[in-house]
C-alpha cells in the first residue's frame, strides 16, 4: 500500500478500516472523518488497493469519489477481491458507482450534472440512517458528480433521491453494501460525520479505540522494535510535529535519541529560544544547536523561485544532520544509525497519490520518500499514521505545553517562501517585526484560537508613501489570516476594520522598511498549496 502501511505499527491491534483513493480532492477528509470515530484507517490508491487490503486486513472498506467517469474505457476499478471478502462496503460518488456498475448495475454519463448544495429526500430507513435521517425528510448534501446511476445491481434498493440523482443513497442492507452519490465527509453535508459514525460503528461494529494513550504505548514499542540498541538524531525544525516526535522517541529509548536543532534563521521572532528552552529546560533532552544561518542565508541568495528555495534549504538540513551525526559518533559510543523527523500521514499519502499529480513538489522539503543513500541512515517516522489535530493531542498527552502544541501551522521552509522573490537578512528582520506584531494583536484581541493560520508576507514590491513630512519607497506587507476545520480547506477570517486598521498602524509606525499593509481575502479550495 506504497508507504502507509508498509511501516505501520506492529503493535497495532485495532479494528482497522481501509479507504481507496479514485483521486478525490478530499479523499483525506473521509479518513478524518473517521479517525474522529475512533477508527483507524488507512488510504490507498486505487493501483494498491488489493495489495493493501491483504496488508491492512480491514474489517471495512470505504470506496471514494474521483474525477474519472464509470463509462469511460480503462476508468478506475475496485478490486473484486474486496466484494469477494464479506466486508461491509461503502461507496462515495465515484466509489458508488464504480461499485454499482461491477456488481450487475447501470451507470451513464451526460445526464444532469449536481455541484454544490442539493436536497436528499429519504425514501426508506437503513442501518446506515439510524438515529440521523427518517423517511418522509428531506436534508441538504453536497453533490458532485456529472454520472450517474440508472439501473441498480441486483440485491440492491434505493433509500434515498435527489433532483438528478434517482440513486442518491442505496443499499444491500444483506451485504452490507451502501452507495451515496453525495459526500459525507465534508463539512458541507451537516449530517455527514453522523452517517459515516453510523457505516462505522452500527453497520460494520468497529471498536471506538483508536485513542492517542493507546497510540503513545504502541508507538514507544514499535520505536523500540526498530531502534534496537541504536543511536537517533531527531531533526528538529521549531514546529509542533518534530517537537512532539522527539518527545515521543525520548520516552521510548532516553538517551540514545540527541536532537538536532539547525537555526537555519528563517523562523519567526523567539522560535528558535523556545525551542531550546522547551527541550533543555522542560524536557531535559540532548540537545545539540547548530548556528546555521550564514550556510542558509547564503545558499539562499539571489534565489527567487519557491522550489528551488525548498530544494536548498532541505539539503543543507541533509548536509547539517550528517556533520553532526559524524560528531555525535565520535563520543565512543557508536554510530548514529537513525535520524527521526515528524513525517505525518498527510505527507505519506500525498507522496503515494493517486495520480502521482503535485505531491512531489508540494513536499519536496520533506524525505517522504526516504534519505540519500550516502547517509548510510534508516528513517524513524512515529507519526506518520497522525493527522495534525492527532499529533496535537499527542502532544498534551505527552505533557508539551498548551501554548506551544496548540500553534498555528507554519507551513514550509520557514519565512524564505513567506517572502516571494530572493531572501536577505533584512528582509528577514523586517518581515519577522511584522510578523511578531500581527500575531500580537491577534492574541491580544482574544482572536489565536478562532484562526486556524496567520501569517504575514513581505510582498517583492515597493511602493511611494509619505509619512510625517517626508516622502518614503518601502515594502508592501500582506497579511493572512484563515479559518479551517482540517486544513484542506480554508476561508479568510473576516476580521473588522478596526482590527485591520490596529494592525496594519502598528506595523507601518513599528517596522522601519514598510509603508503600506495589505489582507489577503483569498479562499482555499481543495487541493491548492498555500499562498505564496
Amino acid at each position: 500500500m506504497a508507504e502507509a502501511s508498509s511501516q505501520s505499527h506492529p503493535a497495532f491491534s485495532h479494528d482497522k478500516l481501509l479507504i481507496i483513493d479514485f483521486g478525490s480532492q478530499v479523499t483525506q477528509l473521509i479518513a478524518r472523518r473517521v479517525r474522529e470515530a475512533g477508527v483507524y484507517c488507512e488510504i490507498a490508491p486505487f493501483q494498491s488497493a488489493e495489495r493493501a487490503f491483504d496488508e491492512l486486513k480491514p474489517k471495512a472498506v470505504i470506496l471514494s469519489g474521483g474525477p474519472a467517469s464509470v463509462p469511460d474505457a480503462g476508468s478506475p476499478r475496485a478490486p473484486q477481491r474486496i466484494f469477494d471478502s464479506g466486508v461491509p462496503v461503502l461507496g462515495i460518488c465515484y466509489g458508488q458507482m464504480t461499485m454499482a456498475e461491477q456488481l450487475g448495475g447501470a451507470v451513464e454519463s451526460g445526464h444532469h450534472r449536481e455541484f454544490g448544495r442539493a436536497e436528499l429526500a429519504v425514501g426508506a430507513q437503513s442501518p446506515l440512517l439510524d438515529g440521523v435521517w427518517k423517511p418522509g425528510e428531506r436534508h441538504i448534501v453536497w453533490m458532485s458528480h456529472g454520472d450517474r446511476i440508472t439501473r441498480l445491481p441486483p440485491g440492491f434498493s434505493r433509500v434515498g433521491t435527489s433532483e438528478n440523482a434517482p440513486f442518491a443513497l442505496i443499499a444491500d442492507e444483506k451485504r452490507r453494501y451502501y452507495g451515496l452519490m453525495f459526500h459525507p465527509e465534508v463539512v458541507h453535508t451537516p449530517d455527514g460525520a453522523r452517517l459515516i459514525g453510523n457505516f462505522v460503528h452500527k453497520v460494520a461494529g468497529l471498536k471506538s479505540d483508536w485513542t492517542m494513550a493507546a497510540f503513545r504505548a504502541e508507538a514507544k514499542r514499535a520505536i523500540k522494535a526498530q531502534v534496537g540498541k541504536g543511536r537517533v538524531i531527531c531533526g528538529l525544525s521549531g514546529g509542533v510535529d518534530s517537537a512532539v516526535a522527539a518527545v515521543l522517541i525520548h520516552e521510548a529509548i532516553g538517551d540514545q535519541l540527541t536532537c538536532v536543532f539547525v537555526d537555519h534563521g528563517l523562523m519567526r521572532a523567539g522560535e528558535g529560544d523556545e525551542v531550546v528552552r522547551l527541550f533543555r529546560g522542560h524536557f531535559n533532552i540532548p540537545l545539540v544547536h547548530v548556528a546555521a544561518e550564514r550556510d542558509f542565508l547564503a545558499a539562499l541568495d539571489g534565489v527567487a523561485e519557491p522550489e528551488q528555495k525548498r530544494k536548498a534549504i532541505g539539503r543543507l538540513f541533509i548536509e547539517a544532520f550528517e556533520r553532526e551525526a559524524k560528531t555525535i559518533a565520535a563520543d565512543g559510543r557508536g554510530p548514529v544509525e537513525f535520524l527521526a523527523q515528524g513525517t505525518l500521514y498527510p505527507d505519506v499519502i500525498e507522496s503515494v497519490s493517486f495520480s502521482g499529480g503535485p505531491s512531489v513538489t508540494i513536499k519536496s522539503h520533506h524525505n517522504v520518500g526516504g534519505l540519500p543513500e550516502r547517509m548510510k541512515m534508516k528513517l524513524v517516522e512515529p507519526l506518520r499514521e497522525l493527522f495534525k489535530d492527532e499529533v496535537r493531542a499527542l502532544g498534551r498527552e505527552l505533557g508539551l505545553p498548551d501554548h506551544f502544541v496548540g500553534r498555528h501551522p507554519f507551513p514550509g521552509p520557514g519565512l524564505a517562501i513567506r517572502i516571494p522573490g530572493p531572501v536577505s537578512r533584512d528582509k528577514l528582520d523586517i518581515l519577522r517585526q511584522a510578523d511578531a506584531i500581527y500575531l500580537e494583536e491577534i492574541r491580544a484581541a482574544g482572536l489565536y484560537d478562532r484562526i486556524w493560520q496567520a501569517f504575514a508576507v513581505l510582498l517583492p514590491v515597493k511602493t511611494v508613501g509619505v509619512m510625517g513630512d517626508g516622502r518614503t519607497y518601502d515594502h508592501v506587507c500582506a497579511l493572512r489570516a484563515v479559518t479551517s476545520s482540517d486544513g484542506m480547506t480554508a476561508d479568510f477570517f473576516p476580521f473588522d476594520m478596526g482590527f485591520l486598521g490596529r494592525a496594519a498602524t502598528r506595523i507601518i509606525n513599528e517596522v522601519k522598511g514598510i509603508n503600506r499593509v495589505v489582507y489577503d481575502v483569498t479562499s482555499k479550495p481543495p487541493g491548492t498549496i498555500e499562498w505564496e
